[in-house]
């Protein structure tokens, strides 16, 4: 029989994790693996998507309010009722949040094993200790989370780097109708961004990187305006650095592998990123990129081979790696090939999916390392005081 593994998400709406997700869900082997997703809320642009695969695909809540925590483990085991009489083998959870009730959830509808994908740098919670503890295994998207998260808890964590659709991101020749209706002259060198326009991006920094730069250097913002208050700084900054004509906020851009295609060099420069698919998508179009020595860029990229890589916070460094790239083509150009080569060794989609494969047998292969959670129904039972404390 099929293995059975339940898939949540609290919704395809807002959810960034969604495409994700079904990018491994689509690949599964279907002789082994019986997948069934779940979502808290349907409504997103995905829905239709799931519905088209044939699998099983419901609503339902799949976590609950921590408090009051004397009837944490009756409501839990209500919440379960939904999934208790499908019997999933493994549950995977693509929740983003340090939600800890989820696991308790499927352990109550006799899930043999939970896991989560950590997909972003929070930590330091105990809530999220708690969620990672009751986890039967982690799959963390760089390896610095390893050392950083879950250096106590040995074997538990294992490092899946998402993956690329190859055929849809490519090298290719420009749009040069949508490179035309950016408005800048056809010598502008075009430094292009993929990314939400929220804080933890970092934008500002590459507003002032392009003050410090040429002026025939052009700056594309493509990301969906999240956070309005924070976008309309942004617009602030470029006026204030003198740079507002060089810069264009194209919102989210429906096609991100003509944009990525059209323009010149692709640039990033978060804080703080597991493992940003953006910079993985510019390098399969065969983009050279200036980036930020964070620890997911050390994973993904090879200083001077791939990508120009540079520390943090040093804003002149920055700048002056993107003056260099514009004037060097033929050093752009086996950058970007280069770091096509390398993602297509081990940043594609189908890779992705069977490290995925190799995890859930690897995890089902073990005894679920779930607390004891026991409750009968009808009887509330106690919860250990050190699991909030």
């Amino acid at each position: 029989m099929p293995v059975k593994i339940l898939f949540t998400l609290p919704n395809f709406i807002t959810a960034g994790s969604g495409r994700a997700m079904l990018n491994i869900v689509e690949r599964l082997d279907r002789k082994r693996f019986a997948p069934a997703v779940c979502v808290a809320r349907k409504g997103g642009d995905l829905d239709r998507e799931v519905e088209a695969m044939g699998i099983p695909f419901v609503e339902a809540p799949f976590t609950v309010s921590p408090k009051p925590y004397v009837t944490l483990l009756l409501r839990a085991w209500r919440a379960a009722g939904a999934f208790r009489p499908h019997r999933y083998d493994l549950w995977h959870s693509f929740h983003y949040s340090d939600d800890y009730t989820e696991p308790i959830i499927a352990r109550l509808a006799g899930t043999r094993a939970w896991v989560f994908t950590k997909k972003n740098m929070g930590w330091g919670s105990r809530a999220w200790r708690l969620r990672s503890s009751l986890a039967s295994s982690i799959a963390v998207q760089n390896t610095a989370m390893v050392e950083q998260f879950f250096s106590r808890q040995a074997g538990k964590a294992r490092h899946i780097p998402p993956g690329v659709d190859l055929q849809s991101f490519r090298p290719g020749p420009p749009d040069l109708a949508l490179r035309q209706s950016w408005g800048f002259s056809p010598d502008t060198f075009l430094v292009g961004h993929v990314a939400q326009l929220v804080p933890i991006k970092n934008h500002p920094h590459l507003l002032r990187a392009l003050a410090l730069a040429d002026g025939k250097i052009g700056l594309l913002f493509a990301g969906a305006e999240l956070d309005s208050a924070y976008a309309t700084k942004l617009r602030q900054l470029a006026v204030a650095l003198g740079v507002n004509k060089r810069v264009r906020f194209c919102d989210k851009v429906q096609n991100v592998s003509t944009f990525l295609r059209s323009v010149d060099l692709f640039a990033f420069c978060s804080h703080k990123e597991a493992c940003p698919v953006a910079a993985l998508e510019a390098m399969a179009c065969g983009l050279p990129s200036v980036v930020t020595a964070i620890p997911a860029m050390r994973d993904i990229h090879l200083n001077g081979e791939t990508a120009l890589v540079v520390p943090p916070d040093d804003l002149q460094a920055f700048a002056s790696s993107i003056g260099s790239l514009m004037r060097e083509p033929l050093r752009r150009k086996q950058l970007g090939l280069s770091a096509r080569k390398r993602v297509e060794i081990g940043f594609t989609l189908n890779t992705e999916a069977l490290r995925y494969q190799r995890f859930y047998n690897d995890v089902l292969g073990q005894s679920a390392r779930f607390e004891d959670l026991e409750l009968s129904q009808g009887k509330q039972a106690r919860i250990p005081a050190n699991h909030f404390s």
